[in-house]
C-alpha cells in the first residue's frame, strides 16, 4: 500500500471516527508524499461531529483526498523536504526557532535541527562538516576562519541577517548614567587595556554616592560569542576579573543585575526589561545609548551583526533547503522576526547586498 493510501486512509478513520468534540485535521506533506494525518481540537472542520451522516463525512473526505494529492503534487514540482541542520549561538536561539517555525509553515516537509551551545560551537560544526549553517553572534575569529579554509579549501560566508547590540546594564536604581570605554575596561578588566590609569572596583570611584561598596560584575561564559566580542570591544582585547559572575544566557545576567542593587553587567539588546537601565557608553560630550539608529549607522560602539556562516563553495549553489531558508530569512516577512524579538532589521541596502552574495532574486524596492 502507498503513503497517500495510507494517508487517505487515515483521513477516513479520523473523519468518521466517534468524537465528543470538533476536530480539524492537521496534514503534513513532503515532496515524496503526504506523510501524517492527525486530529486536533478545537474546529476548523466543525461538521464533522458526533452523528454526522456519513454521507456527508464521505463527501468531505473525498474533497480531503483531492486536496491533499493536489498539495502533494504541488510539492513534488516545486517545493522542498529534508532536514535542516544549525548549531551555534545561544543569543539567537529564539530568532532561529522562530524562523524555523515560520519556515516549517511555507515548507512543510522540513524540519529545524537546532543546537545552541554558543557561537563557539558553530566554527567546528561547520568545519567537520556537521552543519552548512553556524548562527553566530559575533564574527569568526581567524583561527577559526583558517581551519575552515585549510579543511575545505575556501573561506565560510558570512551573511548578515540581522543588527544587535551589547548593552551595559545596571539595577534601574543606580543613578549611573555613563560610562567611558576607559571606565568600562576598568571596571570589567584589571589588564586596564583601554588607557585607565588604575582598577574601578567601587561605586565611589566613579562619584556615586549610591549605590555604596563594591562593584558587583556580571557577564556571559567563556563559549558565548557575547562574551568575546565584550572582552574585544569593551576591554580592547584585554582580561576579564576573575570576580565577574558568569551565565549561560543574557537573561541570566539581567535577572542578577535586577536583583542586585550594586550590579553591573552586559547582555544583549533584545533581553533588557523594566529592572534594570542601560548605560550610555563615551564621554560626557557624546555618550551614545543603543537605539535602532545608532545601531543601523554604527554609531553605537557595542554593536554588531548577527550572523549565520555558510559553508558554500565559491562557484557552487546551496542545497535546496537551506537557500530556501536564507531566502526567507533575508526577504520582508524573516526581517519582521527580526524586529519583533527587539533586534534592528537591516537597512534595504544591506539586505539586497546579502542577497545578492547568495544569488538570490533581488526584492521589491519597497523591501522591509
Amino acid at each position: 500500500m502507498s503513503r497517500l493510501s495510507r494517508c487517505i486512509g487515515a483521513l477516513k478513520r479520523t473523519l468518521l471516527a466517534p468524537s465528543r468534540e470538533p476536530r480539524t485535521l492537521s496534514i503534513a506533506v513532503s515532496s515524496e508524499a503526504p506523510a501524517a494525518v492527525s486530529s486536533v481540537a478545537p474546529a476548523a472542520v466543525s461538521s464533522v461531529a458526533p452523528g454526522v451522516a456519513p454521507r456527508v463525512a464521505s463527501r468531505l473526505v473525498s474533497g480531503l483526498v483531492l486536496s491533499a494529492m493536489l498539495v502533494s503534487a504541488k510539492v513534488a514540482a516545486h517545493d522542498v523536504a529534508g532536514s535542516l541542520d544549525a548549531i551555534g549561538s545561544d543569543t539567537m536561539a529564539e530568532l532561529m526557532l522562530r524562523w524555523g517555525e515560520q519556515f516549517e509553515e511555507q515548507r512543510p516537509g522540513v524540519r529545524l535541527q537546532l543546537q545552541v551551545a554558543g557561537s563557539a560551537s558553530a566554527p567546528p560544526a561547520l568545519i567537520a562538516g556537521t552543519t552548512l549553517l553556524g548562527p553566530m553572534s559575533r564574527p569568526m575569529q581567524e583561527d577559526e576562519s583558517a581551519a575552515f579554509i585549510e579543511r575545505h579549501g575556501y573561506a565560510p560566508t558570512p551573511v548578515v541577517v540581522g543588527k544587535d547590540a551589547l548593552v551595559v546594564v545596571v539595577n534601574r536604581h543606580n543613578p549611573l548614567s555613563r560610562l567611558s570605554r576607559a571606565e568600562l575596561d576598568a571596571i570589567f578588566s584589571d589588564t586596564l587595556a583601554c588607557g585607565a590609569s588604575e582598577s574601578i572596583e567601587r561605586w565611589q570611584q566613579l562619584g556615586l554616592e549610591h549605590p555604596g561598596g563594591t562593584i558587583h560584575l556580571y557577564g556571559r561564559n567563556a563559549v558565548s560569542g557575547t562574551h568575546g566580542l565584550f572582552r574585544r570591544r569593551a576591554l580592547c582585547d584585554g582580561e576579564f576579573k576573575v570576580s565577574v559572575m558568569v551565565s549561560a544566557g543574557s537573561a541570566a545576567v539581567v535577572a542578577a543585575v535586577g536583583d542586585d542593587p550594586a550590579g553591573i553587567g552586559y547582555a544583549g539588546l533584545n533581553h533588557l526589561n523594566a529592572d534594570v537601565k542601560a548605560v550610555a557608553i563615551g564621554n560626557a560630550e557624546d555618550g551614545i545609548l543603543p537605539r535602532r539608529q545608532s545601531l543601523r549607522s554604527g554609531g553605537y560602539p557595542l554593536s554588531r551583526d548577527l550572523l549565520i556562516y555558510v559553508n558554500r563553495p565559491p562557484e557552487g549553489e546551496l542545497p535546496d533547503v537551506e537557500r530556501a531558508f536564507l531566502d526567507m530569512v533575508l526577504s520582508p516577512s524573516g526581517q519582521r522576526v527580526v524586529k519583533e524579538l527587539g533586534f534592528v532589521a537591516l537597512p534595504p541596502s544591506v539586505l539586497a547586498a546579502q542577497r545578492h552574495a547568495l544569488g538570490l532574486a533581488e526584492l521589491p524596492r519597497d523591501g522591509p
